[in-house]
This record gives structure tokens, C-alpha cells and sequence, in this order.
């Protein structure tokens, strides 16, 4: 039911979709094992918690940097040489902003603006108030303007 949320949380931390593919099936396999001891209210916000976690336990043992939109392959039928050519330079320099970015702040910008959730859901998903996830984005904004700037 929650499984395409929290595979999407994870791989917004993460930026590995195979990673958060398998953490997301961890998580809900540990949710299985205590079906008894969690009461149904509990599951969404647990189920984050859990991944988040999980998360965490990984990315401590592997240390790997992080990789956002790797994946994306440019569609330049239409377009010239120099519009590919600032488009790849545009697109190295919001990826290096992403990757400069703090977390929690690349997190909660990622869900709200890739998957277009509102800061109400954002908050509920992280398990935190919506004036924190106010104050993340902000600062994520800022981030990217300061970074771009530059």
C-alpha cells in the first residue's frame, strides 16, 4: 500500500533505486515480523522510520556519495549544439548543489518538488512539524540560489 512512498523516500536519500528497492522490502518485512505488536494508526509513520533506519545502518557502512538523476538522459532532438551544451552545464550544477546540500534539506526539497507532495504529507512521511519541513525547504532555496550564483 505505502511501498511506492517509501521506496521514493529512500531513494531520495540515497539516489540508488536498486537500494531503495531493497530497503523499501526490508522494511515492510520487518513491519510483517511484528504485524502483531503494531497497531494499524502506527504503520506509515513506522514504515519511514524503519526505512530511514535502515538507511542510515547502510549508508554507514558503505560511505558512498550520494548520485541524483544519474539516470536522466537528455531528449535534444529539437534543440542546438549550444542549448545541449548549456543544459548539460546546468544540469552538473544542480546535481553538485544537490550533493553539496544537507540531507535532511535535500530530502524533504526532493519531495516536494519531484513528487510534488505538500508539506502536510512531507511532515507526516518524516515525522516531523510542517514548520520544520518549512524551514528546511527554505533553506534548501537558498542553497540552490547561492549556489547557482556562484
Amino acid at each position: 500500500m505505502h511501498f511506492a512512498q517509501v521506496r521514493n523516500y529512500v531513494f531520495y536519500r540515497s539516489g540508488n533505486v536498486e537500494l531503495a528497492t531493497d530497503i523499501a522490502q526490508e522494511t515492510f518485512l520487518k513491519i510483517w515480523e511484528k504485524q502483531n505488536q503494531v497497531k494499524s494508526k502506527q504503520v506509515k509513520g513506522l514504515l519511514f522510520k524503519i526505512a530511514g533506519d535502515l538507511f542510515v545502518t547502510y549508508y554507514r557502512k558503505e560511505k558512498r556519495s550520494f548520485e541524483f538523476f544519474a539516470s536522466y538522459v537528455f531528449n535534444g532532438d529539437s534543440q542546438s549544439p549550444e542549448d545541449e551544451l548549456e543544459f548539460e552545464q546546468l544540469k552538473e550544477t544542480y546535481k553538485k548543489a544537490l550533493d553539496k546540500m544537507k540531507e535532511k534539506e535535500r530530502t524533504v526539497f526532493l519531495l516536494s518538488r519531484a513528487e510534488n507532495l505538500k508539506y502536510t504529507e512531507i511532515a507526516e512521511m518524516l515525522g516531523i512539524s510542517v514548520k520544520a519541513v518549512e524551514k528546511r525547504m527554505s533553506k534548501a532555496i537558498a542553497h540552490l540560489r547561492i549556489f547557482i550564483k556562484q
